[in-house]
């Protein structure tokens, strides 16, 4: 299968599923095998396709009945014998009805998404799914989490405006790109322990990059903001974390990593999230989008399942959540 018919097979589902008054059920049915495997954000997690309709696009659908997407960035391309396409940008609804507990707004309200799927000769087959949770919390004002050392602040489409790559891309340009955020991943993979210069990430991102994050952690700018806003209480707090598991692609000065989990970690200091060290080992769910300008990296869209990790911690958001609205939790600080 080509990249293009990939990209026409998740969009022609996308399409359907979105189209005003669709049947969940039977647009999930006419593309995805029962078998398929949905790997989707704490509290859903892993379905199969009946599971997903049921307990993920079911209540999405029913809670947001106007809900529509805006996609910022289309990225395909082949990694472990399948054509993935990794898709991201926000839904946006009128939030008039519960879900997941979070009390509705009654005004318009917008959800970060990311999302990869396998593509291979029978069709469709795996999805991943990340959604920013905490970000719809912040909007209906019951965000158990700390605040943000970043902005919290809109998060933009790819600054040149040519995320959606709907038209094939030069192939060195894509092996350009794919390369480079290898070496900047294996760059990471160089802390010491003790400083963030061990890693010397400006050889491989742009002195006023953007870094685009969940919820919880925010957006920051340039290398310095960056470091202050996650990269230093995050390695400190995981030192010796690991990849597990990973989808990596690129198509022209975009590139796609995926993994659900992505990372295997110790928790062994404090500070990331406002969290005291807990000596546990988890998982990490995480999506990155990065873009390309010549030699370095100058922007980066990433989604983490924050509430995974909470969970994993010990620390129910969701529950806190609840108990915020009754008046009998304050924030985590």
């Amino acid at each position: 299968m080509k990249f293009q018919e990939a990209k026409q097979l998740v969009q022609q589902w996308r399409q359907e599923l979105f189209a005003p008054n669709a049947d969940i059920h039977t647009v999930m049915m006419k593309h995805w095998p029962m078998e398929a495997s949905f790997k989707i954000a704490y509290p859903f997690d892993h379905q199969d396709r009946d599971g997903a309709i049921e307990n993920y696009f079911g209540p999405l659908f029913a809670s947001f009945a106007d809900i529509a997407r805006r996609e910022d960035i289309m990225v395909t391309g082949e990694d472990k014998g399948a054509i993935w396409v990794g898709i991201t940008g926000h839904y946006e609804m009128s939030f008039c009805q519960t879900w997941l507990g979070i009390p509705p707004t009654k005004k318009r309200a917008t959800l970060r998404f990311g999302e990869v799927y396998r593509v291979d000769e029978s069709g469709l087959t795996e999805a991943q799914i990340l959604i920013d949770i905490p970000m719809l919390m912040t909007q209906a004002g019951v965000n158990p989490l700390p605040p943000s050392l970043g902005s919290d602040s809109s998060v933009p489409s790819p600054a040149t405006q040519d995320g959606m790559l709907h038209k094939p891309q030069s192939p060195k340009a894509s092996q350009t790109t794919l390369a480079l955020v290898d070496d900047m991943l294996a760059g990471l993979m160089e802390f010491d322990g003790k400083t963030l210069e061990s890693m010397a990430i400006e050889r491989f991102w742009h002195p006023n990059m953007n870094w685009y994050g969940p919820c919880g952690i925010g957006t920051t700018r340039g290398i310095a903001g960056f470091q202050q806003g996650h990269q230093l209480d995050f390695v400190m707090a995981f030192p010796d974390r690991a990849v597990v598991t990973d989808v990596r692609f690129a198509e022209g000065d975009y590139a796609v990593s995926s993994g659900m989990p992505s990372m295997r970690a110790t928790h062994t200091a404090g500070n990331w999230l406002g969290l005291p060290a807990t000596n546990k080992e988890i998982t990490m769910n995480v999506m990155d989008w990065w873009r390309r300008d010549a030699d370095l990296l100058v922007e980066n869209w990433v989604l983490i399942d924050i509430l995974d990790i909470y969970r994993q911690l010990g620390v129910d958001m969701l529950g806190r959540m609840h108990k915020l609205q009754e008046g009998s939790a304050q924030p985590a600080s």
